[in-house]
């Protein structure tokens, strides 16, 4: 009894060329997909800082205005700076002066791109006399955004958020 060699397994190259043809269509969908879901892990990560920020800052402002923080007759309330939040203030109302903490690290802007030793210098503000269609910085830190000029998946810029 002799087997022929024709009737062995293997792959012919059409079924190879066919195989690898499906899975390099399989990879370029994947990848755009895995690309989306990073943004979007991105952005949650962004609005869960600002979020932090500026209920951080509210509170701030908060306090300042029941007098728990020291602020000048002329001034608005609002942190001078973003470290402010985390370093912390003396408390005016206690006769030990203890601490007033509103942040215990402050998050870094995620869309930063570049260098930046702190996570302060990540983030774009916008003091209490400056217009919101044209945030700058100023004496005091009223509101913070994105310095990123990418736009979200939603198609609003991350400043504007």
């Amino acid at each position: 009894m002799r087997r022929s060699r024709t009737g062995l397994g293997g792959f012919s190259l059409i079924e190879m060329v066919i195989t690898v043809a499906i899975i390099g269509v399989l990879a370029s969908i994947a990848l755009p997909l895995g690309q989306l879901t990073v943004q979007r892990a991105r952005e949650h990560e962004l609005r869960r800082a600002l979020r932090e920020i500026r209920t951080a800052i509210d509170e701030y402002k908060r306090a300042a205005d029941q007098g728990r923080v020291a602020r000048a007759a002329d001034a608005s309330g609002y942190p001078p700076s973003l470290d402010v939040l985390v370093d912390g203030v003396p408390n005016a109302k206690d006769p030990a002066k203890r601490p007033i903490y509103f942040l215990r690290r402050l998050p870094r802007d995620p869309f930063h791109e570049g260098e930046a030793s702190r996570a302060s210098e990540t983030w774009g503000l916008r003091s209490y006399d400056s217009p919101p269609d044209n945030p700058r910085p100023g004496k005091d830190v009223f509101d913070v955004h994105s310095r990123s000029a990418a736009v979200g998946i939603g198609g609003v810029p991350y400043r504007e958020w």
